[in-house]
């Protein structure tokens, strides 16, 4: 499909129910299917990305043991207790672009014997190597997340790659596994998914479909990780279907899931992508606009491998999503900094509702990144740190890990060219009816009336995430500038939900 079939499709989904116009009332209806549940979310729709890139980890999360910071065995003590609160469920690393230039083996043994190289794409930075695979593997035990790791495709071989994944999880008496036992670590890890490569089209190794496929049956028929692990062939960009289609001819029955990769950009110009604060409105709209073209391009890949894999059995994983702005003035361009406002929360939002409402197919994703680079959760400046807008959004929407997802149904007044509200439901594993919503008009609030179906709840309690201006944000001065707060605005009565929805706003509800 082009792109401007994909415009269309996206128009499609987003435009106003026939007859709609701003002119309306700005009254938002809706009916909650609580008795047609869904495909279970996946937890790991909300997994997180952090890439050996800038301060991403060095300082963002890893400070070493000797650090004045307060830390555990070198990992932040603040960023582990924040990234706690979010229950993480699954980390990717080394990368993203650095996956395909990592030799592993100069993140292992002594950090004062590590070499130090150089960070060919993200702008020549000396990495020290302090952060390696004990390291990350030992992050995400403390953070109790699955881990992700990327193996090297576009510079790398597959004997690297098989002995790397040796090294990690064999529990035999190899030299490989020696060698691991030697350098701190007796028991093997568990690789829960794994990467075979990282935009293969591009930074990782500018191949074609054809040469990627047969790369990939390649190392597959070599790794073995010891426990298993769900094994992922990359794809590039999300505008590339044809890609897909080749990969799912010549590789699917080696192949457990297939990634894309979707970024955020109010412009859609990568070389004038867009101020991330000091924007106007029209920024605002496009940034979301931008946003949803990320919904067709999913139902298009679903589509795509439906016709190879009709029982649903391969897993579509988005690797990398989130909001790509210009450089923060006066930081280094190569380390992607950015500040991060209430317009990235409604973001976070608006795609967790697109997860959901394709959560058949898609089972992982993992926000771009982490700490201190692109949509960060957490911001760092030497012993500071600061939750920012989307860290909260993720936090409100935690419930909806593991939940099952229910159909709702709404009917908006228009913003733009889209539903000025939008909106997600899921039965919680704690029994829970969780409704998130969405109101992406910047200067009016909406009122919503849900009815419901197959459900009687008899109580209501919430969170609201707003703002007064469309480009609020935290600081480490103003911390709180930002912040979820108790929502008031929700009541149930006679088998009906409404909620008052403050302009530029994320609302969560829990019905009981």
């Amino acid at each position: 499909m082009s792109m401007p079939t994909l415009l269309r499709s996206a128009a499609c989904v987003l435009l106003l129910s026939a007859g709609a116009s701003a002119a309306m009332a700005a009254d938002v209806t809706g009916t909650l299917h609580a008795d047609r549940p869904g495909p279970v979310i996946a937890p790991e729709l909300y997994g997180q990305f952090m890439e050996q890139l800038g301060t991403g980890i060095d300082g963002g999360i890893w400070v070493g043991p000797d650090s004045d910071i307060p830390n555990t065995r070198g990992y932040r003590n603040d960023v582990l207790e924040a990234l706690k609160e979010l229950k993480v469920p699954v980390l990717r690393w080394p990368g993203g672009c650095y996956a395909d230039i990592y030799d592993w083996r100069t993140g292992i043994g002594p950090r004062e014997s590590r070499p130090v190289t150089l960070n060919r794409w993200w702008g020549n930075k000396e990495e020290h190597n302090a952060f390696g695979t004990h390291e990350f593997f030992e992050f995400a035990e403390l953070v109790g997340a699955k881990t992700f790791l990327n193996v090297n495709v576009g510079t790398g071989t597959p004997r690297e790659a098989m002995q790397w994944v040796e090294y990690i999880t064999s529990p035999t008496n190899s030299t490989l596994a020696q060698e691991r036992r030697r350098n701190g670590r007796d028991e093997p890890w568990k690789i829960d998914f794994l990467g075979i490569g990282n935009e293969p089209n591009g930074c990782g190794g500018r191949m074609r479909a054809e040469w990627f496929a047969d790369q990939f049956r390649q190392y597959v028929g070599f790794i073995v990780p010891h426990g298993g692990a769900t094994i992922i062939a990359s794809g590039p960009d999300a505008t590339d279907p044809e890609w897909t289609r080749t990969t799912m001819e010549l590789a699917i029955e080696h192949m457990d899931a297939f990634s894309m990769h979707y970024y955020t950009l109010p412009t859609g110009d990568w070389e004038n992508k867009g101020p991330a604060t000091g924007f106007d409105e029209s920024q605002w709209l496009a940034t979301f606009e931008r946003t949803y073209m990320i919904e067709p391009m999913i139902q298009e890949q679903v589509a795509i491998m439906d016709e190879f894999d009709p029982e649903g059995e391969k897993a579509l994983i988005i690797g990398e999503w989130g909001t790509w702005y210009d450089p923060t003035p006066g930081s280094p361009g190569g380390w992607l900094q950015q500040q991060n406002s209430i317009r990235d929360a409604l973001v976070a939002a608006v795609n967790f509702g697109i997860f959901h409402r394709n959560a058949r197919r898609l089972r992982a994703a993992g926000i771009a990144q982490m700490v201190n680079v692109l949509q960060a959760m957490l911001l760092t400046d030497g012993p500071k740190m600061v939750r920012t807008p989307t860290f909260h959004a993720f936090r409100m929407y935690r419930p909806f890990q593991g939940a099952t997802s229910l159909p709702l149904e709404l009917e908006s007044p228009a913003y733009g060219g889209l539903r000025a509200v939008d909106g997600t439901a899921a039965r919680g594993t704690d029994g829970k009816l969780y409704v998130g919503l969405v109101n992406l008009d910047p200067r009016e609030g909406k009122e919503v009336t849900i009815s419901l179906r197959g459900v009687e709840a008899s109580g209501v309690v919430g969170e609201v995430l707003t703002a007064d201006a469309i480009d609020a944000h935290n600081t480490f001065d103003a911390p709180d500038t930002v912040r979820p707060r108790p929502f008031e605005g929700a009541r149930l009565v006679d088998g009906t939900l409404s909620a008052t929805l403050p302009a530029k706003s994320v609302v969560v509800l829990a019905l009981e």
